[in-house]
């Protein structure tokens, strides 16, 4: 049997919080030589990119933070941005994790070497790298998209992605279009709304929300924030409940934010406009007080028909009409079936990743891929969440991805594969349960254009906490 290297070299894609996990799962468990590549100057992933105004998490405080790592810090009740990024700013110098990021390092290759059993690792700037195991930790929501909208080069003001904010455009009296009514534009129309003369929001389709019970922490409460954390997990568990089919939890949500919707909406025409027509849970659910109350000023319209195309001072829809505009935000999202897709990673015989997902994303565990040794994925395919932390999720994947590597240390061996029977038994039972999900009933960012649903676990946390528990040394090939 072939000799496992004394010291295994792990080399991990990224600096936001699945990449921390994993770093500081495999540090503490006593791995010496742990690099982490970030394309950017600083680290955090969505969190240093996404600065938009009113930025922020919609899973509560003292839940979203490592349970190794609780902070009493918190301000508010749900964290903003610049708070969660010092929190993982924080945590990455207590554990000696920043020292081993190489900035302005961008994966944009990697090519396993079955005679050496290695990955080679090649960046933006044509430099390489070589690791036993490559980790990728970029994310389900790290690349922004833009609509393909005809002449959306023509517009002659300024125009920029919500992810991509720029901070140098005064927005104070002009008229400004807002493109997409999702999870960020709830977040930063109403902030918008303060300063600018007019704001014009083009919705694709209407969401539920929920009221957000947020407010900052007073100063005396803050020793009480890590005893609450149980208390919001089991809340969370509770909140995933309501998307499965026909759920009674689900019933309670939708009757909450459609009374929600009502209680701050009188104009039935805005409110029609307003209500989903699919069943809760299909597409996010979002939490916003201020969102619908910004609506309501003069100032700010809904537009429901479907842009056609940007010209150099607006935007035109379906009905005809030409929308004059100044500036022009998308809040489009990003390209969640994307799946590394930025980066060619060639594994076994030359097998490619992109062709081998060419019909949706999958993984065992959402972390191992057969024919791809020594690939160990953070926040893989169907490990996203439609409610709790996904901290929570990464946690479970960092420590069975440690166990893995004990494995091969303990065996003396120099690869781990997930055999094709296993992932293909996974794969089938995940997508069974995922059939009698809210989101197998409408189209959303969760599905991939084959119709498969690549991004989310059909579940609460526990059970995959549950399942990732205890490496099954069967389920994979040892060389």
């Amino acid at each position: 049997m072939s000799q496992a290297p004394t010291t295994l070299s792990i080399g991990i894609i990224g600096s936001g919080f699945g990449a921390l996990a994993v770093a500081i799962e495999l540090i503490r468990a006593g791995h010496t030589d742990v690099r982490l590549w970030e394309r950017d100057e600083a680290l955090g992933g969505v969190w240093r990119d996404n600065t938009y105004p009113g930025a922020g998490c919609d899973v509560p405080s003292p839940l979203y933070s490592f349970s190794y790592e609780p902070t009493t810090r918190w301000k508010r009740r749900y964290a903003l941005q610049d708070q969660i990024l010092e929190y993982l700013g924080d945590v990455a110098a207590k554990y000696g994790i920043t020292d081993r990021i190489r900035f302005d390092h961008e994966v944009v290759s990697a090519r396993w070497d079955e005679s050496t059993a290695a990955w080679t690792v090649g960046f933006a700037d044509g430099s390489s790298d070589r690791v036993d195991i490559l980790v990728p930790a970029v994310g389900q929501l790290s690349r922004p998209v833009l609509p393909p909208i005809s002449g959306i080069e023509d517009f002659g003001g300024p125009s920029f992605h919500s992810a991509q904010w720029d901070h140098g455009v005064d927005l104070a009296g002009q008229r400004v279009a807002v493109v997409g009514a999702g999870a960020s534009a709830i977040q930063f129309v109403p902030r918008v709304a303060e300063h600018a003369a007019e704001v014009r929001i083009f919705q694709r389709s209407a969401n539920y929300i929920l009221p957000k019970p947020d407010g900052p922490f007073p100063r005396w409460y803050a020793p009480a924030i890590r005893f609450e954390r149980p208390l919001v997990w089991l809340a969370g568990e509770q909140f995933s409940r309501g998307l499965d089919d026909s759920s009674r939890v689900g019933r309670l949500q939708q009757s909450i934010a459609l009374h929600h919707l009502r209680s701050k909406i009188d104009d039935t025409a805005l409110r029609d406009k307003l209500t989903p027509d699919y069943p809760v849970g299909c597409k996010r659910i979002l939490f916003s007080n201020n969102y619908y109350p910004t609506l309501t000023q003069p100032h700010v319209h809904v537009e429901v028909d479907r842009i056609t195309r940007i010209t150099a001072t607006g935007l035109e829809t379906a009905d005809g009409t030409h929308h004059e505009a100044d500036v022009i935000v998308f809040g489009t999202g990003f390209d969640s079936q994307d799946f590394l897709g930025s980066i060619d990673i060639v594994g076994r015989d030359d097998r490619k990743l992109a062709e081998q997902w060419n019909d949706g994303a999958r993984a065992y565990l959402g972390i191992y891929v057969p024919h791809f040794p020594n690939l160990l994925i953070s926040y893989g395919p169907n490990t996203n969440l439609g409610g709790g932390s996904i901290i929570y999720m990464l946690e479970a994947q960092a420590r069975h991805m440690r166990q893995a590597l004990d494995q091969m240390a303990s065996g003396s061996h120099r690869s781990i594969e997930v055999t094709a029977d296993a992932e293909q038994s996974y794969d089938e039972e995940v997508q069974d349960e995922l059939e009698h999900s809210a989101w197998a009933h409408c189209d959303n960012w969760y599905r991939h254009r084959s119709g498969r649903i690549t991004s989310n676990w059909p579940g609460s946390t526990h059970p995959y906490a549950r399942r990732t528990r205890t490496l099954e040394p069967d389920a994979f090939e040892w060389a």
